[in-house]
């Protein structure tokens, strides 16, 4: 019988195995989401770096416990924008506003 990995143990085995590819991984993740708008694949993208780089580690940094880290990733969440800012401080990176361009805008 065969046994088969999902595609989210696939790319954490491989952020495993190539740690100085997570940064950009997650400049991908956040173009990808800039231009989709789709929070589930954003989240779950973010659930496979917090376990390469430590559930637990990121929940003592980010002063969440490791349930509310898990719920604040989980695709049946609805994240608080501050929990999803403690948790990205806590694997050492920011959330920065970036100007769009070509796009409509309130003046």
């Amino acid at each position: 019988m065969n046994t088969y990995r999902t595609i989210g143990e696939v790319e954490e085995q491989y952020l495993r195995d190539h740690p100085e590819e997570i940064d950009e991984y997650i400049a991908v993740l956040f173009d990808e989401y800039a231009e989709s708008g789709d929070t589930a694949a954003l989240l779950s993208s973010l659930r496979v770096v917090c376990r390469v780089k430590g559930v637990s580690r990121i929940a003592e940094v980010s002063g969440l416990s490791r349930k509310g880290v898990q719920k604040a990733l989980s695709e049946n969440g609805n994240p608080q924008f501050g929990s999803v800012n403690a948790i990205m401080h806590a694997m050492g990176y920011r959330l920065i506003p970036q100007k769009l361009h070509d796009t409509p805008h309130v003046p």
